[in-house]
């Protein structure tokens, strides 16, 4: 064998092995969701094992407490159960986790005098957020999630020492959208800093934040906007929160794989991975500040590399997950609503414009096929249509094309990369070739589910070249090889993209930096808009 062949051999497999897993530590957001999956089932001996068996090699570990108190309570054994719950809390676990629920398996620990006496001493009123999103140049909204249908009021009021009047806004939290509610302001400045306090009918003190609205919209200015996704729960790393908080985007954009429940039928399971993140105090301090955008992937709408297919109620699970994923965020709309569910969207800041895809509820066809046909789809004729028209229309120097998968062919090896805009490569030069047509100018393709931070430039036959942006490892343990065809890709600690646009200038840049979770900037490159028009 040559050498030459050997090496490629050796690449290859290195390749492989990272892909599948092969090389990477205990998946650790998999194991106590895992145990809760069993508990939906009523299997609690078997979640009880599997979390005494892991308590024994890591003694002190706060989700096999948690895990253990659910079972417990399933199991009826509500003293055994309470021990748990004081372990949990001793150790440092938020007493939020267990008033959050899931509340269907914990109502017999609710019931219990020795957890409402826990409660006397330990429990809130408002379990998550607020969490920041649908910022403009005048107004924004705060999502909150309480222990109880619950009055919430909001006031916001400039930061300047002439400051204006207060504006302020109430609602009550609803039962039927998981005990949350989303408060609204107007009337705001852009380009402006403003104070805010969230009070809570309930609690003595309330919750203090501060927020900066966007730049006033379709004029010139300099933005940063964070993005990433691969954000499985792993303790040792949630203080990457803190890290893209010290960096002051203006906004940040969740592209999938944010919390990874990889189990559609389930609702207690998707609940579960939701709030052991939102009651991360380096989370929430992160999404009080900075507003939030989200979409999903494969490991938040069903399981790896799945999808839903064209129908908007087929399989039946597509529209409570759906449910569950709005109740969770705080988008600007969520696809066309309760008539077309689904998670795209776009958002405008300053004259940068922002098109958010889903690339899984209508997708047909994938690397696990249901349903054979002629032209796979991964956006569905719905989203597809209001893509085009969005383009047509954006007056934006950027136009910035959100995907959840990667768009550049090679950056995931083999077979599995069909899951990618690989495995839809008519709907890809479809796309491409509406941007040449019409002569779209600033496109600029970001996207996740590659556990690394990569650039790619795409070469078209007609039209510029297309540069492609990738980061998914938030918070991860696991990681994907770098791959050949890349300009660059990083992946030896978790990372996140950081976009820095200055269209102020008189040929506008982006510059993009992969940022690890030591704050340290381990790669960079900048692109001019003269790079990207079709009068090249």
């Amino acid at each position: 064998m040559s050498a030459s062949r050997s090496i490629r051999i050796v690449v290859l497999l290195s390749l492989f092995l990272s892909s599948s897993g092969c090389f990477g530590a205990e998946q650790y957001k998999q194991t106590a969701r895992n145990r809760i999956s069993d508990i939906v089932d009523g299997k609690y001996d078997a979640a009880i094992r599997s979390s005494e068996k892991y308590l024994k090699d890591h003694p002190q570990d706060l989700e096999s407490f948690y895990t253990l108190a659910v079972a417990y309570t399933g199991k009826e054994q509500i003293k055994t159960a309470v021990s748990y719950v004081k372990k949990a809390v001793a150790g440092g676990l938020p007493f939020e986790r267990f008033q959050a629920g899931p509340r269907d398996l914990l109502q017999p620990l609710y019931e219990s005098d020795a957890f409402k006496a826990l409660v006397e001493k330990y429990g809130k009123e408002l379990l998550h957020g607020p969490l920041l999103g649908c910022v403009t140049t005048n107004s924004a909204k705060f999502w909150v999630r309480t222990a109880h249908e619950t009055p919430v009021r909001i006031n916001v009021k400039a930061a300047s020492a002439q400051a204006g009047r207060a504006v302020t806004d109430t609602a009550t939290t609803r039962k039927d959208r998981d005990f949350t509610t989303v408060l609204g302001v107007d009337g705001l400045q852009p380009a402006t800093r403003y104070d805010y306090t969230v009070h809570v009918e309930g609690e003595d003190a309330p919750v203090k934040g501060q927020f900066a609205t966007f730049p006033p919209e379709g004029k010139p200015a300099k933005i940063t906007i964070g993005f990433g996704g691969g954000a499985g729960y792993t303790p040792q790393y949630e203080h990457m929160w803190n890290t893209v908080t010290s960096w002051k985007p203006t906004a940040f954009l969740f592209l999938g794989d944010n919390v990874y429940v990889d189990n559609p039928t389930r609702r207690a399971v998707q609940q579960y991975c939701y709030y052991r993140r939102q009651s991360r105090p380096e989370y929430r301090r992160f999404v009080a500040g900075a507003p939030i955008f989200a979409i999903w992937d494969d490991h938040d709408f069903t399981t790896d590399d799945g999808w839903g297919g064209p129908d908007i109620d087929v399989p039946e699970w597509k529209i409570p997950v759906w449910r569950t994923f709005r109740n969770n965020w705080n988008n600007p709309y969520y696809a066309g609503g309760e008539k077309q569910p689904g998670c795209w969207f776009d958002v405008s800041i300053a004259d940068v414009d922002f098109f958010m895809l889903d690339g899984r509820y209508y997708r047909v066809k994938g690397r696990r096929q249901r349903v054979e046909v002629d032209n796979p789809s991964m956006l569905g004729r719905a989203q597809k249509k209001w893509l085009f028209e969005k383009l047509r229309n954006s007056k934006g120097t950027f136009k910035v094309l959100a995907s959840p998968v990667p768009w550049a062919p090679g950056a995931k090896p083999g077979n599995a990369g069909m899951d990618t805009w690989e495995g839809f490569k008519e709907e890809r030069a479809e796309i491409f070739a509406f941007l040449a047509r019409h002569k779209i100018d600033g496109v600029i393709l970001i996207s996740a589910d590659r556990h690394r931070s990569d650039a790619w430039k795409i070469e078209r036959a007609s039209g510029y070249p297309l540069y492609e942006f990738e980061s998914s490892r938030l918070t991860n343990i696991h990681t994907h090889g770098i791959m050949p065809g890349s300009l660059f890709g990083y992946n030896k600690k978790c990372s996140f993209g950081l976009l820095s646009f200055d269209t102020t200038a008189s040929d506008p840049t982006v510059t993009y930096r992969v940022i690890n979770i030591d704050s340290a900037v381990m790669h960079t490159l900048v692109l001019r808009k003269s790079q990207l028009t079709h009068d090249n």
